[in-house]
């Protein structure tokens, strides 16, 4: 049975960044030849970063993304690594615009393709079959579909390749693979992360490998751009299902795992299906231990994936610190951790705003963190800022309690401006949904770290934070009293968050049900909720659909987050 080195590159790319996502793919090429690799698999749009939105509806960015890929194989030369084939993700263009026939309909001239570049040259080219146009997907309006299977004979194996979507639908090109009598399946993706897509993306991948009886080779991407979170979480299955190589999650990894496939055949001529005949290394190493990486359990990985989305964004803006308010509640603090566990406290500036209302075990927990955290701590009241504005315009109840919150946003936004800080406010996902936040006060910022964890998971998410920094011997990073007080914003006397709202076990899981999973009021109701709780809570959620689309964004961890997957109209009347 032949035997292949494949080494999946989980790269962490910028969007546009062409030279600087070569110089990773060229790094991680290098260290693929150094262990005797055959095949270098970079992940979907690697060469360009994912998701380019319109940017595949700009030629010059087009044309700069092929002058990308012949760079990449020139350099591949340049560098005595010509002989190693390697798959390279990116977009192809311009070509002649698709048009769908009917006035005004949006037009493609790019293509998501996958490039096999050895010798200097692409030797082939793939183009993705599948575009998805669902949650945060909208490729069918830039992209214009491929139609044929590639097939590489390689080493006496015949190396089929497809992208992301490709392997998710049924009677697509990966129903060829079979009848093409493939032995390995190379499959390159842009998968964001979310919570629970593992349990749905391996048995996926192992179905899939099955099915089509070959060694399926999944090569993600890894990293955060905007709003997205990608994992990596790269993984080889054999044709029986056993997981043969695997990659760590949320940071980049050489995967290099040896695969015996099904020797060739002779080939049945398929229609849509191109096939070409490709050289191998002429040496075969001696056999590699096997790299499989474990999963961290599921609090761990939201923790990673909230500091990988954070930190890239801060890096690959050029933000050198950011700030934000210390309240001394449980939002701010789990911001707070999650920003120094993503930076490093020394770039971490947080500032305490007490009002007349604030109490003080408030300001005591926000001076706890810091000092736990190790962060740069101010305390800036802003009782003599208020007081002038409350008079002049005799401001009386939720407006004088706004114009605290708006008096507090303007501090953060003016150390911005001196110091070149990035805002990062701290509402979760479920003060998001009813609108508990001050327009222009405490939702002013640039990033929202927790904007997709609703209340009750930060919680979950501050206790865990604790309980991993004791079972590696640091200091917990968030106080007690932060975790265990009742949430309050304190812009008036003994304020607390349930004097407005529903009990957080019961507001979440209404939000669970009318947000992420689209149920009418009437549904909700009839799953066993209070039908007055349910109406009031719908309103809350349907009235602040105008904030929300002035909101920060932050990391998606879940399948229904506030933005991209979520689009309704801000001026309606929902019936019921």
């Amino acid at each position: 049975m032949p035997r292949l080195r494949l080494a999946l590159a989980q790269t962490n790319p910028i969007v546009g960044d062409f030279s600087g996502n070569i110089v990773h793919i060229l790094d991680a090429a290098r260290r693929a030849w150094d262990a005797g690799a055959d095949i270098l698999v970079t992940g979907e749009m690697a060469l360009s970063g994912y998701p380019i939105e319109d940017l595949a509806q700009e030629p010059s960015f087009l044309r700069e993304a092929s002058t990308a890929v012949q760079t990449l194989a020139s350099r591949l030369v340049e560098e005595g690594l010509g002989e190693l084939i390697v798959v390279v993700g990116h977009p192809d263009g311009p070509h002649a615009p698709r048009s769908l026939g009917t006035s005004n309909a949006p037009t493609a001239i790019a293509q998501n393709c996958a490039s096999v570049l050895q010798h200097g040259v692409a030797q082939a080219r793939y183009v993705k079959h599948h575009l998805p146009n669902y949650s945060v997907f909208d490729e069918y309006r830039i992209f214009i579909p491929g139609d044929e299977l590639l097939v590489m004979r390689i080493r006496g194996v015949d190396v089929a390749l497809v992208i992301c979507e490709d392997l998710w639908r049924e009677g697509g090109p990966v129903s060829r693979v079979l009848d093409a009598d493939a032995g390995l399946l190379l499959v390159i993706n842009a998968s964001p992360f979310e919570r629970d897509k593992n349990e749905v993306r391996l048995p996926l991948v192992t179905r899939r490998a099955v099915e089509t009886e070959t060694i399926v080779a999944y090569a993600n991407i890894v990293g955060g751009q905007d709003d997205l979170v990608f994992d990596g979480d790269s993984v080889i299955v054999d044709e029986r299902g056993e997981i043969l190589g695997r990659a760590p999650q949320f940071r980049e990894h050489l995967l290099v795992v040896d695969v015996e496939p099904n020797a060739a055949t002779d080939p049945v001529e398929l229609d849509h299906v191109a096939r070409i005949a490709l050289t191998a290394r002429d040496t075969t190493p001696a056999p590699l231990d096997p790299d499989v990486a474990e999963l961290p359990d599921a609090h761990e990985q939201l923790w990673n994936a909230l500091v990988l989305g954070l930190r890239d964004y801060v890096e690959k803006n050029g933000f050198r610190t950011v700030v934000l308010g210390l309240s001394g509640g449980i939002d701010s603090s789990v911001c707070a951790a999650l920003a120094a566990d993503a930076i490093g406290a020394e770039r971490v500036f947080g500032v305490s705003m007490p009002s007349r209302y604030s109490s003080e075990h408030s300001k005591d927990d926000a001076e706890d963190l810091a000092e736990r955290i190790g962060l740069h701590y101010s305390v800036e009241a802003i009782g003599e800022l208020v007081q002038p504005i409350e008079t002049q315009l005799g401001l009386t109840g939720t407006a004088a309690e706004n114009v605290q919150a708006r008096i507090r946003g303007i501090i953060l936004m003016a150390e911005s401006n001196m110091h070149g800080h990035l805002v990062l406010t701290t509402g979760n996902k479920t003060e998001l949904a009813v609108g508990y936040s001050t327009i222009y006060g405490d939702s002013a910022g640039g990033f929202a770290p927790i904007k997709d964890v609703p209340k009750l998971l930060v919680w979950e998410l501050a206790r865990w934070r604790n309980e991993h920094a004791r079972a590696i011997g640091e200091v917990e990073p968030i106080p007690n009293n932060s975790i265990e007080k009742p949430p309050s914003a304190e812009l008036r006397p003994d304020q607390t968050d349930q004097d407005t709202l529903p009990p957080y076990e019961v507001l979440d899981a209404i939000l669970e049900l009318y947000v992420s999973e689209r149920l009418g009021r009437r549904d909700v109701v009839a799953r066993g909720f209070d039908a007055e709780t349910v109406n009031f809570v719908a309103n809350l959620v349907d009235r602040s659909e105008w904030k929300r689309r002035q909101g920060a964004i932050g990391p998606k961890i879940s399948g229904m987050a506030f933005g991209r997957d979520r689009r309704l109209p801000i001026t309606s009347r929902p019936a019921g």
